[in-house]
């Protein structure tokens, strides 16, 4: 399949995070190569936004999908990284320092109906201090990791978790 220059340029930089995130749920560095040969859905990128003690998550209250990172769809034209970020600050309003290395590929639909297609999971580390401006009618705030939430997606507590455990390992994803 031929692409523009404008479709390439983001699915590169989704391979490319996608091969060097942390960690892979889903067999999504497969289903991504897979998937490649024919046109590719919206990407979805979030963003963990972790306290510096590795305690707490910034979490959105997302009308249809309970409490979930902030995040959404990649738009057209626009890298994985770049929307998370726009992400994170549309719906809380923290515009942070992105960790470099990709925290987690995943393959999900974000809706019933919809096809499954590939997310990537950026990090950045919040001050507890700093006030989260929400988008209306989803209001935003810290969650203690140590407790679960109400989500769609329930096993991203876990997932969220087993990464904590590698920032404290004393990775070199700092």
């Amino acid at each position: 399949m031929i692409r523009s220059l404008f479709e390439q340029r983001p699915l590169d930089a989704a391979v490319a995070d996608a091969e060097s995130a942390t960690l892979e749920f889903d067999g999504a560095r497969a289903w991504l190569r897979s998937v490649l040969v024919g046109p590719v859905e919206p990407l979805g990128a979030e963003m963990w936004v972790l306290d510096a003690t590795l305690e707490q998550i910034v979490l959105v209250r997302h009308p249809r999908r309970g409490l979930v990172p902030p995040g959404g769809k990649v738009e057209p034209g626009e890298c994985p990284r770049d929307g998370a970020a726009r992400e994170l600050a549309e719906e809380t309003g923290l515009r942070l320092r992105v960790l470099e290395r990709p925290a987690a590929v995943a393959v999900r639909s974000f809706a019933p109906g919809l096809p499954k297609t590939l997310s990537l999971s950026y990090v950045a580390i919040g001050d507890l201090e700093q006030p989260l401006i929400a988008e209306d009618g989803q209001p935003a705030a810290w969650m203690r990791l140590d407790q679960g939430w109400d989500s769609c997606f329930p096993d991203d507590v876990l997932r969220i978790r087993q990464y904590v455990k590698f920032l404290r390992s004393g990775s070199s994803a700092w």
